[in-house]
């Protein structure tokens, strides 16, 4: 899955990703929030108008951003509070708004807004993170509303994923589409 993080593939064209039959690309919701901004991506007809593609595309939640810009953020249960790395302004970010741009980007399949724990969290901080992804999956779940579009659910990171793989499927909100693992960062 060719990653096209600010809605465009670097180096590659949509030919070119025709001609490697590409089928599907991954773009970011938390970098296109912030650049250009999910509204304007709307009010342009949506990212597959907006990138040339009319293949499925798949938008993140921003979940790995909480991860990723451990330094300028901070965990909630509302939500992840998060600052720019672009300009230093402050965004909240709740797994009602995640749904929301994605809805508003116009992807295919979006994914349930997640926290992604380190490789070395504690077997305790990964099941509190796996307890909160849960809780959040829920308000994804209840936030999502765009026919023709499927939400999936997230665990990633941590190194002790067994856990994770053992209790998600019991504690998963029901009627999402599908989960993706990911692996320990």
């Amino acid at each position: 899955m060719p990653v096209g993080t600010h809605a465009t593939v670097k180096a590659m064209t949509p030919e070119d990703l025709l001609a490697v039959n590409a089928r599907i690309i991954l773009a970011n919701t938390y970098h296109l929030y912030l650049r250009p901004g999910h509204r304007l991506v709307e009010k342009l007809g949506g990212l597959h108008r907006f990138m040339n593609w009319d293949r499925p595309i798949l938008t993140d939640s921003g979940g790995f951003q909480v991860f990723s810009l451990g330094e300028l953020r901070k965990i909630s249960e509302d939500g992840v509070t998060f600052r720019s790395h672009l300009d230093g302004s402050s965004h909240f970010l709740t797994p009602e708004l995640a749904v929301q741009i994605q809805q508003a980007l116009g992807a295919d399949i979006i994914m349930c807004f997640d926290e992604c724990p380190s490789a070395t969290a504690d077997y305790d901080y990964v099941r509190r993170s796996l307890e909160l992804t849960t809780r959040w999956a829920r308000r994804c779940k209840a936030a999502h509303h765009r026919q023709g579009q499927q939400l999936f659910g997230i665990i990633q990171g941590g190194c002790t994923m067994t856990f994770g793989r053992a209790v998600w499927p019991i504690s998963a909100p029901s009627a999402l589409m599908a989960t993706r693992w990911a692996g320990s960062l």
